[in-house]
């Protein structure tokens, strides 16, 4: 730790968080680096700083205080520093390990080519989590909002995000396609069009591993019984079907006594039916059509089931699967329907890149929209606490906009560091507000007979209901 980052000095106040053994020991003052952000990120940062600190003065009557510091990124940095984003920045967070930010700009004219994406890069940030809940109150597009609860695990460093393109017409594009059509193809019927742009993602059992990983054991820790791993591997088998492989492959090899995967639930649930139940009539009750199938896919779904018998029948059968938490897989175009449909089904998503992308804005949107939705980035021994949505700049410095995004962020802030009380009076505290109708513009112009309240107002009233619990939150 240094005296200053970015000219501005540590508080003499506070101690930084330390990580071993894969734990983080949080003292009574823990320094914490934010960034501002761009926009409208200074109204929602004056406003939820407060609320921060109002709740951490309820949770814990002055024994625990944050001692914020001010780092710098976007806008505000490249004005004082001439850079978007100072080493100073990255070296706070990574000495403190644990940060919150508004939004950000994405500079213009080359370099960065987003300085989120630059964040979670340099500090291997690999798990973007997107707990999405409906608040009573909040207007929804869909007739049963209060079905959404659930949390989304989004692979955060592979895939589009570490995705390498050539330009249509390019004389390093002619070379890629020449090699690809000429010798990787060659023979096949396969071709790439000779005018394409070609980009490639990368997604590795490395980056999956870790990411499902994450998943699982939040499923675990909070009693959360079903995960499910969201791909197009009926497409792309060596990369989005390897990420549904790959998470099957970590569920059963580090969380066995604690999960069944959805094909295992039925083979044990056809045996304890039916006990004397041969393997090939088990077999012939999960693989539709069985007996259409070649020799050999059936005696690899004979193996399939013999296997799962032998290794877990006697710790999950009898009906203790029940007990146990679902890993089951959805096809990505699937899922967006059925979150749209049944979205009770599902709990916990772990999803690549760019499907996790889509699949926790279209989520969002059926409670709130991204001013509603809360986001963290998080890595082995680091956490990065964001709003999910843009900086807005026509309504900068005009104490509009709806800050709960950044509120919620924080929440989860907290809730990560152990500091659930804290956390909780921060979700009481939106939730009975919106419950009384008072309210930001966005959520005004849809709630009838709704009190507009100014940013500033908001967070009045958010920590005035911090001592009411909220009725009905879920």
């Amino acid at each position: 730790m240094r005296a200053s980052y970015n000219g501005v000095a540590v508080p003499a106040n506070g101690k930084p968080i330390e990580y071993a053994g894969s734990e983080f020991g949080v003292p009574d003052q823990p320094i914490i680096p934010f960034i501002e952000g761009d926009g409208t990120g200074r109204d929602i940062w004056r406003a939820s700083r407060r609320v921060f600190d109002a709740a951490v003065e309820h949770a814990y009557g002055g024994k625990r205080k944050i001692a914020w510091i001010e780092v710098f990124a976007g806008e505000k940095s490249f004005n004082q520093f001439k850079e978007w984003l100072p080493q100073d920045t990255v070296d706070a967070i990574r000495d403190f390990r644990v940060a919150i930010k508004g939004p950000l700009t994405t500079p213009v004219g080359g370099g960065i080519r987003s300085l989120n994406v630059a964040l979670r890069q340099i500090l291997d940030l690999y798990a973007c989590v997107r707990p999405v809940k409906y608040f009573e109150g909040v207007p929804s597009p869909v007739r049963y909002p209060e079905r959404m609860n659930v949390v989304i695990f989004r692979e955060n460093t592979e895939d589009v995000y570490a995705g390498i393109e050539w330009r249509s017409g390019t004389p390093e594009v002619k070379k890629l396609i020449d090699f690809l059509n000429g010798e990787m193809l060659k023979g096949g019927s396969k071709r790439i069009r000779e005018d394409s742009g070609v980009g490639i993602k990368p997604m590795s059992p490395t980056g999956t591993k870790r990411l499902v990983r994450r998943a699982i054991e939040h499923a675990i820790e909070h009693g959360r019984k079903v995960v499910t791993l969201v791909h197009k591997g009926n497409i792309q088998k060596y990369t989005e079907g390897a990420f549904r492989d790959w998470g099957y492959e970590i569920a059963k090899a580090e969380f066995r006594a604690q999960v069944v995967t959805e094909r295992e639930s039925w083979i044990i649930d056809n045996k304890d039916r039916d006990a004397n139940l041969s393997v090939e009539n088990n077999a012939a009750k999960i693989e539709p059509g069985l007996d259409r199938a070649t020799n050999e896919f059936k005696a690899q779904i004979y193996a399939e089931v013999k296997q799962a018998l032998d290794a877990i029948y006697a710790t999950h059968g009898r009906g203790q699967w029940k007990s146990k938490v679902l890993i089951n897989d959805r096809i990505a175009d699937s899922v967006f329907q059925q979150v749209l449909t049944r979205a009770d089904e599902y709990q916990v998503f772990a999803t690549p890149n760019l499907n996790g992308d889509y699949l926790s804005d279209a989520c969002a949107a059926q409670v709130g929209g991204l001013g509603m939705a809360p986001g963290a980035n998080i890595g082995d021994g680091y956490g990065v606490f964001e709003a999910t949505h843009g900086t807005a700049p026509k309504y900068a410095d005009k104490d509009v906009i709806n800050p709960s995004s950044v509120m919620l962020s924080g929440a989860m802030m907290f809730e990560f560091m152990g500091w659930k009380e804290a956390a909780k009076l921060i979700e009481d505290g939106i939730a009975r507000t919106i419950q009384q109708k008072r309210v930001t513009y966005d959520l005004e112009r849809l709630m009838p007979g709704a009190e507009k309240l100014m940013t500033s107002e908001y967070a009045d009233a958010i920590i005035e209901n911090m001592q009411t619990p909220a009725t009905a939150t879920r």
